[in-house]
């Protein structure tokens, strides 16, 4: 229904950073059997650490930069058992920062090894205690980071270039690609980044 890229094209990248973003959509035939709207998929698992989280890492770690908040020579800093680790860890480790992670225990064995691949320290924290626990995994690395020289906490959840990736770089790539005729847009919620920036970038 929208025009194709010529074939042959190719695409070249200075910067590992460069790949991040620009996830194709694939139709989805027989989700859609029998049902008028066309449903499309965002291939999100394309980008360099295999997940959308990737955009927001790169947004928030960028975001800091600017702000003075995370320097040359600094230590980039969350609790997370999920894909956003692994986004931070890649950014850091192209841009030259430290980066530590506190996970909780069921965090999955490959997620780990990745973000080691990545040279990330992990340090496993207490599982499925209290918030107010001093061994809750955001606790541990907010203690952590304040007592860093240089150490930046990414606190994803609050973090606004979060939601800021989506809107800026998410929601247009769905509105081009579609050609402005994309009426309904679904995401599954983590920290609420992905839908909330797209969706106030697609309204």
């Amino acid at each position: 229904p929208w025009p194709r890229p010529s074939v042959g094209r190719m695409t070249v990248y200075e910067s590992i950073l460069d790949a991040i973003g620009g996830a194709p959509l694939l139709r989805l035939k027989r989700l859609g059997e029998g049902v008028r709207p066309r449903i499309y998929a965002k291939l999100e698992f394309q980008n360099i650490g295999g997940s959308v989280k990737d955009r927001a890492s790169l947004s928030m770690i960028r975001a800091a930069e600017r702000a003075g908040l995370l320097e040359p020579g600094g230590t980039v800093v969350e609790g997370t058992s999920g894909n956003t680790g692994i986004g931070l860890s890649l950014v850091a480790a192209q841009l030259g920062y430290r980066s530590v992670f506190f996970p909780r225990p069921p965090t999955a064995a490959e997620k780990i090894r990745l973000l080691r691949a990545f040279g990330a320290e992990v340090h496993l924290v207490a599982d499925f205690v209290p918030r107010s626990d001093p061994d809750h995994l955001a606790n541990r690395a907010g203690a952590f980071a304040a007592s860093t020289p240089g150490a930046w906490l990414a606190l994803q959840y609050d973090n606004p270039a979060n939601p800021q990736a989506h809107a800026e770089s998410t929601g247009p790539e769905i509105w081009a690609d579609t050609a402005g005729s994309v009426t309904h847009f679904v995401a599954s919620v983590g920290t609420g980044g992905t839908i909330s920036g797209t969706g106030r970038y697609l309204k």
